[in-house]
């Protein structure tokens, strides 16, 4: 057979293993994604990814010998793509400023910093666990906890067969098509598989341990509200949240420097796309399920508040654990997953601008080295800002019996900026002062430095419209005393579009600042493209404070789990209480002082989440940018040929530009609608099954039935999602390479704005409800109803839709990488063959994209 015939072959298989992979997932889901069998689960990946791999590697075999016959029909195209990079010699360049250290000794020496950081984590974690805690709260927190555990095993296995359909992309694009020149497939391929699972295994690894960081916090801190002090009721949160920032970013700089460390250079670049690739598609998976999980429950759960008059967290309410878990499926597990993805993509998509646009390897070195000590430095500056902070923090509230919990996360954010922003410029004039012409040490730092304190700045406009102080969240209430939930809704409305004006803007002069250093000679010299690599460091300098931004978005989730632990632990039921608490941890409980604090500090735990969305989605923007850098290289050689196709003037450039629109609008329904047909059937259930008189609480076995209906929506929705967006991006890419280029773009600008204003636009609506339940004392009134109904309203706004974007536009850029070098290299031996696949690609889009609404309509008969 001809090399043309097993080509066509290769691809036929391939797309019937897609297709074979679909209806192994419905099948082992359910005919319509059903009741969700864990055991079946489980043989079926297994027994199926045997048979997958085995029959992978035996086609691999039979077409290595035809390997030679490929390469030559491809002509002069370099196979591989960013596969293809190849690090300089670390050792080559001395820092004299640091003891005489070249770059390689200088970055082993950062792994000791990464130890450390992953001690900080690991000493709060074992802190957190001995903290006193009464056995009915502790007892309610584990039990949320092995909801989660479900949840998250449920999520892993689902995960893998996700990762079925990136593993056989990648095995015909370096097995088959491009295999990296000069390299051995035999090693290359299994090696960028295998870092696309240690890339899964990261996000996974770290949602894990944010949630059983939270569950510990979460009791802890409703029991500390006891005392009838509020500061406990900060530090505990914050606490739990730096752990998890610290082992986040640890875990995630100590796989990079491994892999620049310890991998031959030749090797280093399949590693960093397979560890990008695998990383990206674990947090869209856990960010757009756990979004779509917990706010199934949530809503779920806030609306019998309206049915049946009673009150939050109600232990009579089956839906309650369900909420719980939801908070740390969502806002936990999503969030950290988010965060350790965009601080390894943002790096990968650095050190790939510099291997490609930066000449020279002397200067490719100082740049790497520095890049990631600038990493190291940002650790230490987090923890010694989180150190001081907590000091001034004690000694001003520790007695108070007041306290504005805003105020210290606040001063936390702007003081973690101002450190690193000093450090950042330390460090650059100490590790390359005669860079270039010797100014750039301070603008490369202060191009940095515009990220820093747009991650200081975004949180405080995003206050402007979602803290319960705002003029807006009150505008909000003024609007719901008199016209109910519908003026409530509308002006939530109002404050998310113009908070994505300001919001917008504010990036744009921050971005505007950071090109402005990039211009002129010094740059030009050294680099193609210096004003990418400016907008790259910008992106770099969002993620200057990331264990801080971690940790503030954190807070909220143990905020609202602390005061859904308190309720659902009826202490103020148990026998002798008082005079237990007094004895075994000398308290003189104040209840309902409790709950008054523990509310209020859930209004700043709802403010802080809001502000950390904008600071994550802006990351991904800017570094999106950064990365399509590299498609852009690939397609022009370098910049020398096609550039006038990336113009309004090349007619599918501008296409692309549309059709980015489209699946942005697309995604923020389709993720709605999960939210709206699961929230359904949990709220059918909850109805029929709550029972309120003569029972003191809900029973486990019902409350684990509203877990699996959230789940089962979860799932549900994530698979039409995720091969939805899996197909488009194979579909635009192979229609034309500079529409797919256009298509990003859109889809980050698009996403940018689109996110902005649901996110804040949530938020507002969220503290809306909670300045009537805790300001105003209005729990049970009308006005409650239209905020709670507001709230419902913005729940899949902020925590569902808008937070997956970031993920979303990170993975498309990523896996367009493989998928437009795919199209190119099919191409240029069969154009007529790619178009056809570029049909056949955006038919199965349209499918899932039709199934996404069609395939969870909410049927009365309960089918679905």
């Amino acid at each position: 057979m001809t090399a043309q015939v097993w080509l066509y072959f290769f691809l036929a298989v391939s797309i019937v293993s897609l297709l074979v992979a679909f209806l192994f997932a419905r099948q082992v889901i359910g005919s319509d994604f059903g009741t969700v069998d864990m055991q079946k689960i489980a043989g079926a990946v297994r027994k199926g990814a045997e048979a997958f791999f085995k029959r992978q590697y035996r086609r691999v075999a039979a077409l290595g010998l035809l390997l030679p016959t490929f390469s030559f029909a491809q002509g002069e195209h370099a196979g591989g793509g960013e596969a293809n990079l190849v690090l300089p010699d670390l050792k080559s360049v001395i820092f004299e400023h640091f003891f005489g250290l070249n770059g390689h000794a200088l970055l082993t020496w950062g792994l000791l910093f990464c130890f450390g950081g992953l001690l900080f984590g690991l000493a709060i974690y074992v802190q957190l666990k001995n903290l006193p805690v009464h056995r009915s709260m502790r007892d309610i927190s584990e039990l949320i906890y092995e909801t989660c555990k479900t949840y998250l095993v449920t999520q892993g296995k689902f995960i893998l067969l996700l990762w079925a359909f990136i593993a056989v992309i990648i095995a015909l694009y370096f097995g088959v098509l491009a295999p990296v020149p000069g390299k051995s497939i035999a090693v290359t391929l299994p090696i960028i598989l295998l870092f696309s699972l240690v890339g899964i295994a990261g996000s996974y690894g770290v949602a894990w341990f944010g949630i059983r960081v939270n569950t510990f916090a979460n009791s802890r801190t409703a029991f500390a509200g006891l005392r009838g002090k509020p500061y406990p009721l900060f530090a505990i949160p914050l606490k739990a949240g730096m752990s998890i920032g610290m082992l986040l970013i640890s875990v995630e700089l100590l796989i990079m420097l491994f892999i620049l460390l310890f991998v031959p250079p030749d090797y280093a670049g399949p590693c960093f796309i397979g560890f990008a690739i695998g990383e990206s598609l674990g947090a869209a998976a856990l960010r757009i399920a756990g979004g779509i999980f917990t706010k199934i429950a949530d809503i779920g759960s806030d609306l019998m508040k309206i049915v049946f008059k009673i009150k939050e967290d109600d232990a009579r309410n089956p839906g309650v654990i369900a909420d719980c878990t939801g908070d740390n499926a969502g806002d936990s597990v999503g969030p950290s997953a988010d965060g350790f993805e965009t601080y390894g993509v943002t790096g990968v998509a650095l050190i790939t601008f510099i291997l490609l646009a930066v000449k020279g390897p002397e200067t490719q070195v100082q740049l790497l080295v520095w890049i990631f000590v600038m990493r190291v430095a940002m650790l230490i500056s987090s923890s010694g800002a989180y150190f001081l902070n907590g000091l001034i923090a004690k000694a001003k509230y520790a007695n108070s019996d007041e306290m504005d919990f805003e105020a210290p996360l606040t001063s936390l954010v702007w003081l973690t900026s101002i450190v690193s922003i000093i450090l950042t410029y330390i460090v650059t004039y100490l590790m390359i002062p005669n860079l270039g012409d010797g100014t750039l040490w301070w603008k490369l730092a202060s191009i940095i430095s515009c990220g820093t304190l747009a991650g200081a700045l975004i949180p405080e406009l995003v206050k402007v419209f979602t803290s319960t102080k705002s003029g807006h969240v009150r505008e909000i209430v003024t609007s719901a005393r008199e016209g109910g939930a519908s003026l409530g809704i509308l002006s939530g409305i109002v404050a998310g579009n113009m908070s994505a004006y300001w919001l917008g803007l504010s990036m744009v002069a921050l971005m505007g600042l950071g090109y402005y250093f990039s211009t002129g000679a010094s740059m030009a010299v050294l680099m193609l493209a210096p004003a990418v690599f400016a907008f790259g460091l910008v992106a770099f300098g969002f993620l200057g404070m990331g264990p801080v931004t971690i940790a503030v978005d954190s807070y909220g989730p143990v905020t609202d789990n602390a005061q859904s632990v308190y309720e659902l632990s009826l202490i103020e039921n148990v026998p002798n209480i008082e005079a237990e608490l007094k004895k075994d941890y000398g308290i003189d409980a104040k209840f309902e002082r409790a709950k008054h604090l523990l509310e209020a500090n859930d209004g700043a735990g709802n403010t802080f989440k809001a502000t950390a969305k904008p600071v994550l989605i802006g990351t991904a923007v800017v570094g999106a940018t950064t990365m399509t850098f590299s498609i852009i290289m690939a397609l022009t050689h370098g910049l020398t040929i096609n550039v006038d196709r990336l113009s309004l003037l090349h007619a599918p450039f501008m296409l692309g530009l549309i059709c980015g629109g489209a699946v942005i609008f697309w995604f923020a329904g389709a993720s709605m609608q999960a939210v709206t047909t699961g929230a359904y059937r949990a709220v059918e259930f909850i109805k029929a099954n709550i029972h309120l008189e003569g029972a003191e609480k809900a029973s486990v076995t019902d409350s684990k039935k509203v877990v699996e209906i959230c789940t089962k929506y979860a799932q549900k929705g994530m698979f039409n999602i995720f091969l939805a967006v899996f197909f488009s991006t194979l579909a635009f890419a192979f229609m034309e390479p500079f529409l797919f280029v256009g298509y990003l773009f859109s889809i980050a600008i698009f996403g940018l704005y689109q996110a902005i204003f649901m996110a804040n636009a949530g938020g507002a609506w969220d503290n809306a409800k909670k300045v009537v339940e805790v300001d105003l004392k209005q729990k049970g009134t009308p006005l409650h109803d239209a905020t709670v109904i507001g709230d419902t309203v913005g729940d899949p706004f902020k925590d569902t839709s808008s937070v997956a974007m970031n993920p979303i536009i990170k993975f498309t850029t990523l896996f367009g990488l493989l998928a437009v070098e795919l199209a190119v290299t099919l191409s240029s031996s069969n154009p007529m063959l790619t178009r056809v696949l570029a049909i056949a690609f955006f038919l199965v889009s349209v499918f899932f994209v039709h199934r996404s609404f069609y395939g969870m309509r909410i049927d009365s008969k309960g089918s679905n």
